[in-house]
C-alpha cells in the first residue's frame, strides 16, 4: 500500500508508523511482515510516540505563571545599570513600582559577571564630568600630501576646547609640552583620559605624573570611552575641514582658531541643553530683525539680533 501510494523515495505517514507500534504490541510475529523497515525503526518510532505524548501530558499540567516579558527585561536592565546592587535591593525596587516578585525569579534573570562589581564607563565619565580633561590626535594632509598632526585637549565640562597645536613630527616630549601650555597655574584635572598610542609614555607619562594627573586609558581598539574628544575631531573634520585644503602648519592654525572661536562662541550643542559651551543669552524679539554674521569664512552664520549685533 505504502509503495503503490508514492512512486519515488518511500515516506511513511504517522498512520503508519502508528499501526506498526500497534502491531508490535499485539501480534508476536510482527517482525515477520516487515519488509520496507527494519525491526529497529519500529521501536525508534514508539520510543518517539511515548516522548511525544508525555511531553504533551506534561505540558497541561499549570505550573508556575510565567512573568512578564517586559518585567524580566526590567530586571536584567537593573541589574546591569547597578552593578553594586544586590537581590534585595533590586527587589525592594520593584516592589516600589508595584511589581511583587520572588528571591529566585530575581535571581534567575541575574546576568553573568566577567568580574567583581564596578561602575560603568559611561558611569565614571558622568560622576567625574567636572575633572576630566580628555586628548587625542587626528591627521590633516595638506595640498602637498604632507600629513600634519593635531593635538586637541578638551574639559568634559561645558565641551571647552582647552588648547590645540598642530606639528609635523609629534613626539612624548612635545605632547607633555602642550598638556604643560594647557594647564598653567595649578589649573590641572584631576583625571586625563588618552587612548593607548605610544606617545603617550615616557617623558609624557612622567610630566602628567608630576603635575598630579592621573591618566585613564581607554581600553583597545575602543575609541566609544573616549566619546567627547571623538565627537568634537568628528565636528572640525565635517564643519570645517573637509571643505578647506590646508596649504600649511601657519594656515592650519588660523583655520582652528576661527574653528574654535566659533565652537566656543555660536555653536550650540544638544548636550549642554542647546547652548554655547560659553554661555549664549537669548534675545527677545524687541531687540530688533536677524542679522546673520558669517563664520570660519562663511561656512557658519550666527544669527543675532540687530541691537544685540
Amino acid at each position: 500500500m505504502v509503495l503503490g501510494r508514492q512512486p519515488g523515495r518511500v515516506r511513511f505517514k504517522d498512520r503508519d508508523r502508528l499501526l506498526w507500534v500497534w502491531l508490535r504490541r499485539l501480534w508476536p510475529g510482527w517482525q515477520q511482515a516487515l519488509v520496507l523497515v527494519q525491526p529497529a525503526t519500529v521501536v525508534k518510532w514508539h520510543r518517539k510516540g511515548f516522548r511525544a505524548y508525555w511531553r504533551r501530558k506534561s505540558g497541561a499540567r499549570r505550573g508556575r505563571p510565567r512573568i512578564d516579558p517586559q518585567i524580566w527585561k526590567l530586571i536584567r536592565d537593573m541589574w546591569r545599570a547597578n552593578p553594586t546592587w544586590g537581590k534585595p535591593r533590586i527587589q525592594a525596587e520593584l516592589r516600589k513600582i508595584g511589581i511583587e516578585v520572588s528571591d529566585s525569579t530575581v535571581r534567575r534573570y541575574r546576568p553573568p559577571r566577567l568580574g567583581p562589581p564596578s561602575q560603568s564607563w559611561r558611569s565614571f565619565l558622568e560622576n567625574h564630568v567636572r575633572d576630566i580633561a580628555a586628548l587625542d590626535f587626528f591627521i590633516v594632509p595638506t595640498v602637498t600630501f604632507r600629513v600634519l598632526y593635531v593635538l586637541v585637549i578638551m574639559s568634559h565640562d561645558r565641551r571647552r576646547v582647552l588648547h590645540f597645536n598642530v606639528t609635523a613630527s609629534p613626539s612624548a616630549r612635545w605632547t607633555a609640552q602642550q598638556v604643560v601650555a594647557a594647564f598653567p597655574y595649578e589649573a590641572a584635572p584631576r583625571f586625563l583620559l588618552h587612548d593607548r598610542d605610544t606617545i603617550f609614555r615616557g617623558s609624557f607619562a612622567e610630566r602628567v605624573e608630576a603635575m598630579g594627573i592621573e591618566e585613564v586609558v581607554t581600553a583597545p581598539h575602543s575609541p566609544w570611552q573616549n566619546p567627547y574628544c571623538e565627537r568634537l575631531i568628528g565636528s572640525i573634520r565635517r564643519e570645517c575641514l573637509d571643505h578647506v585644503v590646508v596649504l600649511g602648519e601657519q594656515h592650519l592654525m588660523r583655520v582652528l582658531r576661527s574653528y574654535a572661536s566659533y565652537y566656543h562662541r555660536s555653536r550650540t550643542h544638544r548636550s549642554l541643553d542647546h547652548d554655547c559651551p560659553d554661555p549664549r543669552r537669548v534675545e527677545p524679539p524687541e531687540m530688533g530683525d536677524v542679522v546673520a554674521l558669517a563664520q570660519v569664512g562663511g561656512l557658519h552664520h550666527r544669527y543675532t539680533r540687530r541691537s544685540a549685533a
